[in-house]
Formats: C-alpha cells, structure tokens, sequence
C-alpha cells in the first residue's frame, strides 16, 4: 500500500512529521527556494506595504499540496514583522468562531485559513466585510429580539491556501487582490532543498544521491523531505549513515516509488483504468471505488501529477490513459481507428 505521508496532504501527517517540516522551513523569503515569479512579485508587494505603514492586501496561494503555502504563509508574516493565526476552513464552524478569531488580530496582523474551500457558506459571508471593511455584524439572540452589533476590526491581511481555486465563489474568489499559484518544482530546485535539509537533519549525503530523491519526488518539496527521511532510516542501518546513491536507489525502490517518481497508488490507478475500463474515459469516481481511494484525493494528490507527466488525460467524458502510460506498465495499447476498412471506410 502507498505510504499516506508521502503523498498526501497534511491531515495525514503525524506529529513525527509535522516537527520535521516545522524544524526545516525556510523562515524568511531569502531562504524560500522555488517558484522565482512568485517570490519576486511577493518581495514587491511586502515592501510597498511596509513603506505605506498599511496591511498588506489579502493573499490566496493555490496549487496541489506541498508546495509551500504554508510555509508562504508564515514567511509573509515574518516578512511583514506582524503575528499569525492559523486555522483552517472545516474548523470555522459558526460565524462567532470567525469573530473570535478576527478580534482577537492586532494591526496589521496576518490570518491564514488553510483549506479556505471549505469554509460554510454561512461564515463565508460574515468573511466579506471584514475583508472589505474591517468590520463584521453579528447577531445576538434570535426572533423578535434578534438585534445586529458592528465590530471595528484592526486591518489585517488574510492569506488563503487552496489546492482547489475552482470550488472559491467568485465574491470571495474577487476579494483577494494578490492571487498566486505555486507551480511544481523542477529536479534541480529539489535538489538545493534536499541539499539544504539534509544540513539541518546532520545528515551526509551525496550530489547524486540528492539529485536521485529530487528526481523521483513529483516536483513536491514534501513529497522529496518525506523520501529523505526514510532514505535517511536505510542509511542509518544499512549504510553507516552515509546517503550516497546506492542506498538511495535501493530505499527507493523498497518504497515503490519507481523511476519516474510514480507509488504503489499511481500505478494502481493506471492499471485499474488499463485493465478495468479499457485505458477509458472513465469518471473520477469509478476510478477511487476501483482503487479503494477518495475521489477528492485522488483529484487534489494523485492526478495532476499523472495530468502533468503525461500519464493521464482529461476529457469531456471523463480520464483516460496515454500511449505512455501503457509503456510505463509494459502493456500494449488498443488499436484505435483500425475497426473496419470495407469499401475503404473505416
């Protein structure tokens, strides 16, 4: 079975794993490796900001998980001189949870709703004023004694993380001025950051055998940090602690994280759409039951990566399979358009 932490998003993640990010984010922008466009354009904003004495406009990072919208989060804060409050949108119940938490924000202060998608239409709307106004009405008691009381708010920042912008309503979609996605990172971006992680962990290890991690980590510095670990495990008691790419080829494939960065999971899914729906299109639904996973999972973790390597391909009618996706399993793909050629037609 795939490894859940490797993959998947943070309600995964044990506190082991949650201490290990925490100790090797980069906690300013200077040390923030990746997504160059976006750090520059963040650089700017920031120090116009400053120099205006004003909050910075909210922000929403979107993009598949791992990619740093947290860690982005936090460094805006750090950068800004201000404090953050973290939540996330399940958590948000009422709108008197959203008032504590707005009230409770000094000047200029930073307020990061994880999984902004999933706020409750009922606190979304509460949500609007105090991004526009600096200002919230809320209702006390019920009925005919039911009365509304204003708030004045500091002016704080709100800074969104979404790996779904498209489930965003367009009114609060349209109240985020700085809108950014984070992109996945290319090998040699992973390899700086495995380099770097692996200086913090105290752990030696080898160009290549950092290159080979960042290599098969699909483009996700979580992904590539949570590999390290577990190389570093083999290494520990196979190699004398010594990360060189021997070890790491051979941790590699004990994980069953192949060549091109695919799991046990995303093989799964390539077979199952291969050999029970005939390489598709299939829907994204019928595809999770056949492989025991959940649809939302496998639409936010696995597929875009299986979109962007070539693997899959959306379609009107659903996903299908590519020719590389057959020469990735060594199956031979169907025949198409080969039907019939009587009279010439086909």
């Amino acid at each position: 079975m795939a490894n859940p932490n490797l993959n998947s998003g943070k309600d995964t993640m044990t506190s082991a794993d949650k201490e290990f990010e925490n100790n090797i984010r980069p906690a300013g922008i200077d040390e923030f490796t990746g997504q160059a466009q976006l750090i520059e354009n963040l650089v700017i904003f920031i120090r116009a900001a400053k120099l205006r004495g004003e909050a910075l406009d909210h922000v929403l990072f979107h993009g598949p998980p791992g990619l740093g919208k947290t860690t982005l989060s936090r460094i805006v804060a750090n950068e800004l001189g201000v404090s953050i409050k973290e939540t996330s949108g399940p958590v948000i119940e009422k709108p008197g949870d959203l008032a504590g938490l707005l009230t409770s924000l000094g000047p200029r202060d930073v307020l990061f709703i994880d999984e902004i998608h999933r706020l409750s239409t009922v606190v979304e709307e509460y949500l609007y004023s105090a991004m526009e106004d600096y200002r919230i009405d809320i209702m006390i008691d019920s009925g005919p004694s039911a009365r509304s009381i204003q708030i004045n708010l500091n002016p704080f920042t709100l800074v969104g993380a979404t790996t779904r912008s498209g489930l965003l309503t367009a009114p609060l979609l349209s109240r985020f001025a700085i809108k950014s996605r984070l992109e996945y990172y290319n090998a040699e971006t992973l390899k700086r950051i495995m380099l770097r992680s692996a200086e913090i962990l105290k752990v030696p290890i080898t160009t290549e055998a950092a290159g080979e991690i960042a290599r098969r980590s699909r483009g996700t510095p979580r992904i590539a940090n949570g590999l390290l670990r577990r190389v570093r495990d083999f290494a520990q008691v196979l190699n004398d602690g010594q990360i060189d790419l021997g070890i790491t080829q051979h941790s590699l494939k004990a994980l069953n994280v192949d060549e091109h960065g695919l799991d046990e999971m995303d093989n799964r899914i390539l077979s199952a759409i291969i050999e029970k729906f005939k390489g598709g299109p299939v829907g994204i639904t019928t595809i999770a039951t056949s492989v025991g996973e959940e649809p939302g999972t496998l639409e936010e973790v696995y597929e875009p990566f299986l979109i962007q390597e070539g693997f899959i391909k959306r379609t009107p009618r659903g996903r299908e399979v590519t020719e590389k996706a057959y020469a990735h399993l060594g199956k031979t793909p169907p025949m198409h358009g080969m039907t019939g050629t009587l009279f010439g037609l086909t």
